[in-house]
């Protein structure tokens, strides 16, 4: 599966193959019991998308203004499990903090683009430093690291 044409989440997990549901279900849950409040679970760009929604952040997201600021997806992809966190993109002290803890909690290699994580195997995901992960930016941070990163000056 690459981007789904869900309309929920339910349906996109509903699609699934078994063995990525259960990994999946498992990172969701994950995320919601982690994730600071503000914070709106909803399909966004064919994935699982964890967004700023347009009340909070009426501006929306710069590439796509219509739609709400983005901030954290989780996807099933051909050959991997992806999590996307935008705050890892744009903040380099998470950035290298994710990097330092992440061998103490895996022994494979981090897979990683500039804002994607990738794993092979869902018994690949470190599924406790993903919840920290997730804890560590609120919306309203994330808004202020957004526009001081990504927005024109």
């Amino acid at each position: 599966m690459m981007t789904s044409s869900a309309k929920t989440v339910q349906e996109y997990i509903a699609e699934l193959p078994e063995e990525r549901k259960v990994a999946i279900e498992k990172l969701r849950k994950l995320i919601s019991e982690n994730l600071p409040k503000g914070f709106e679970e909803q399909m966004s760009y064919g994935m699982i998308g964890y967004v700023v929604p347009k009340s909070m952040y009426p501006k929306g997201y710069h590439c796509t203004p219509e739609l709400p600021l983005p901030f954290l997806n989780l996807a099933s992809q051909k050959n991997s499990i992806n999590l996307y966190h935008m705050g890892i993109y744009a903040d380099e002290k998470l950035l290298k903090w994710f990097q330092e803890e992440f061998p103490k909690h895996s022994k494979k290699k981090l897979d990683m683009g500039k804002s994607c994580m990738r794993f092979k195997k869902p018994e690949d995901i470190p599924y406790e430093l993903i919840g920290e992960l997730t804890s560590k930016i609120t919306p309203e941070q994330w808004i202020e690291r957004y526009e001081s990163t990504f927005l024109k000056k």
